[in-house]
This record gives C-alpha cells, structure tokens and sequence, in this order.
C-alpha cells in the first residue's frame, strides 16, 4: 500500500530496529524534565495536604488536556488526598465560569499548557484566569501559575512563576507520559503516576519484541487496515463498559483521528484508498440506550470495541451486583453482535455477524491504564505504516485557525468585503 509499501510481516523487524538509534541526549532531558515535574506536583500536594490548596485548573486543549483529563478521571480512585481537579479546554466563557464557580483565589493553582504557548484558546482562558485571581485579590499571581510548554519566555511573560519543559518532538496527542501529564501526577501522586509509566513501558516491550501473530498492537493495526479498506467499514465504535473510562472515546478521537485522518501519504501523494475510520462513542451501559439500535439493526456494520474492568471499583455488595450487571450487559451486547436473531417478521431480525473486539482488563489501575493508552498508540502507528502515512503531523487542523483570525477581525470591524456569499452571510447575522 502507499508509494513506500511496507509488508506486514516486515513491520516487527522495523520496529526492532528502534534499539539500534542512540536517544541518550534525548532520554536525558526527559529524566531531568521528570524530577522537575515531581518537584513541582509533590509540593502542590504537600500544599493541598497543609490545607493551602484546595483546587488546580488545567487549562489547555487538545492533546493538553484530553490525555490529563481522561487519565485522571480514570484514576479518579487513586487521587486521594489531593485537591480537586479541573480541566478547561473550550474557549467559551462558560467552560472556566463554572470550573471556577467553588474556587477560591487564594486557594487556587493553574497549570496553563501549549506547546507553544501560542494557542490562542488556552492563552485567552489564562488571561481570564488571570484577572479572576486579581480581582481576588492575588496582587502577585506567580505562585498560582504553572506553564507546560517549550516556550518558557512567553510563559514567564504571562505571569507563570513556574515552567516546566517539553519539547518540540512531543506531538501533543502522544503527551501524557510527559509533563503535559502534571495535572495527573497532582491527582495520583509520583508513586502511582510512576506505575502509570510503567505500564506504557511494558506495552512498549511487548510491541517491540512480540511476534506478529501474539503482537496486540500489530494485530489491531492490521485490522484496522482489513475493516476500512477490504471490509468497507468506515466507522468504529468505543464502548468502555467503565464509568472511569467514559472519556476515552473522546481521547481516542484525536489520538486516531489526527493521527491517521488523512488522504496523502508520507511524501505528500494522494491515496487510492481509504485510511482511518470515524472513532466514536459512548460509555456503556449508556450507549445501549442512544446509539446501540443501529450497531445492531442498522443498514452499515458498525465494528464496535468493547471495554470492561473484570474488578469492580468499589467494595460495597450492592456495589458487586451492579458490577455484575454491568459486565453481562457488555457480553451480552458483543454476543447479540455476533449471533443475532431470527424473526421472520423483520423488526425483531438481528443478522448478525456484526465484529467486535473485547479488552479486558482485570483491574483499572495506573499500570492497566498505561498499557491501554500505550496499546491504543501503538495500534495507531502500526495502522498509518500500513497505510503510508505519517502518523505525527496534523496539518488538517491549522486551515481553520488561520481563517478564524481574519473572520474575527472582519466581526470586530464589520468588513464583509471579498467574502464568499455563504460566509458574509453568517458574519451578516452574527454582527448584526
């Protein structure tokens, strides 16, 4: 496939070969950047445990926050003591009014996150965040304010008394093991965000070292290539049958979706194929009650990925039972997929037939979670390989940053002049 076709069964020789790369300088920085990062968490922990924090805002977007946000909610059982988390991505106002809304100034920490520190929703939200700590009363806002970035000159310009380092080579969706990933080690503490790495790592070797028929990330990359271009399926349904998880479908929207979403390939030449799928949906049972009719009646097979935790996440009897509940609704769903049922009447058919895959894990744990995230990018790169893509640009998103610049300098002056008629028409009604 693709004008530099690599075979499927050359593919875990190429990734052996990664050792053969000397990373030492790079691997240097990251440890460093690591006891920096515990440096600072620790002590806003130690802050939160003396009664001085109560409350830390992430604000940023993207892969800075999706990543920290889904991985601390799905830790949320190993986040205490710590002080409460938020996360603020959205530029509209609401989104930091109603985070902010128990907050209190004095009691209040940001970590304010872009790579380049250049992103105009998060620098917007941070100078909100801003003026809400001034008219607070914080006269010196520096010891509320944390950047993640590699631009440590804009962020100190801002007001943040602390930075810590990332680097260009992060791409943001493959972040949250770097310290993009702060706002989670606040919550789970070194130790347990330690044992989140350390998960990751275990994936890593697997995929390195595995062959290809036992190898779980080559093996979902490769379907992934068999469902979108022999199967003609253009979607693919996430179903994590854990509450703690129900962000992951949102994570992993960007994480395959951007990575993979794209019609050219690696030197810049148009495909004759398809590459990656839609990736949607909805924490189970939930999702059984919205979207499930058309997985299973619906007139194009939807593949879905089911998600569950084989140890419940509480201790109580009632709790067990619900957990019980839970988990047989998840097989029963894959099995309906799978066997359907007959009725010759044709509203109660189910053909039948319809794929899934079931990930189990036996507990939701930093490392389990680690792995899973680590397996998900893994299963990415092995998909945009096969499909001659580089997996870690994302130049589909930057056409519309940089027309919403002109578009609200044209609301702010009202100048239509040289606009398509679809265009002036909508800033007609919005300015107007």
């Amino acid at each position: 496939l693709g004008s530099n076709p690599l075979l499927v069964t050359d593919f875990i020789k190429f990734v052996a070969t990664k050792n053969a790369f000397d990373l030492s300088a790079q691997a240097a920085q990251v440890l460093r950047a690591r006891e920096e990062l515990f440096a600072y968490t620790e002590a806003l922990r130690a802050e939160a445990a003396a009664g001085r924090v109560h409350d830390v805002v992430n604000i940023g977007i993207g892969g800075s926050d999706l990543g920290p946000c889904m991985a601390t909610q799905a830790l949320a059982q190993f986040t205490k003591p710590a002080p409460r988390m938020h996360f603020v991505s959205n530029v509209d106002p609401f989104a930091l009014e109603q985070a902010l809304k128990h907050c209190q100034p004095a009691s209040t920490r940001f970590i304010i996150q872009s790579k380049t520190f250049s992103t105009i929703e998060t620098l917007l939200n941070a100078q909100a965040a801003i003026a809400w700590l001034r008219a607070g009363g914080v006269a010196d806002v520096s010891d509320h304010l944390a950047a993640v970035s590699m631009n440590a000159e804009a962020a100190r310009a801002l007001g943040c008394g602390t930075v810590l380092q990332m680097w260009d080579w992060v791409g943001g969706r493959y972040s949250v093991w770097s310290s993009i990933g702060a706002p989670l080690a606040v919550a789970i503490g070194r130790v347990n965000f330690e044992a989140f790495l350390h998960g990751a790592a275990d994936m890593d070797a697997h995929f390195a070292r595995t062959p290809f028929e036992r190898n779980l990330p080559a093996l979902l990359g490769a379907q992934d290539l068999l469902y979108r271009n022999f199967l003609g399926f253009g979607s693919r349904s996430v179903a994590p049958y854990a509450q703690a998880l129900a962000r992951l479908p949102a994570y992993l929207q960007q994480l395959e979706m951007e990575s993979n979403g794209k019609r050219v390939d690696g030197a810049g030449v148009a495909l004759p194929f398809h590459t990656s799928a839609v990736v949607w949906g909805e924490a189970g049972t939930n999702g059984q009650h919205a979207y499930f009719q058309q997985l299973h009646q619906g007139s194009e097979v939807v593949p879905v990925e089911f998600i569950a935790v084989k140890q419940p996440m509480a201790a109580s009897e009632q709790a067990a039972t619900q957990h019980r509940t839970l988990l047989a609704n998840a097989v029963a769903q894959a099995q309906a997929l799978m066997l359907g049922k007959v009725d010759a009447g044709g509203h109660k058919h189910f053909e039948g037939g319809r794929p899934s895959n079931f990930l189990l894990l036996n507990a939701l744990t930093p490392a389990s979670l680690g792995a899973l995230i680590a397996l998900y990018e893994h299963r990415v790169f092995v998909a945009g390989s096969l499909w001659g893509l580089n997996s870690f640009d994302q130049f589909g998103v930057e056409l519309g940053k940089v027309l919403a610049k002109d578009i609200e300098r044209r609301m702010e002056h009202g100048d239509l002049a040289g606009l398509d008629a679809s265009t002036a028409s909508l800033l007609r009604k919005l300015t107007t």
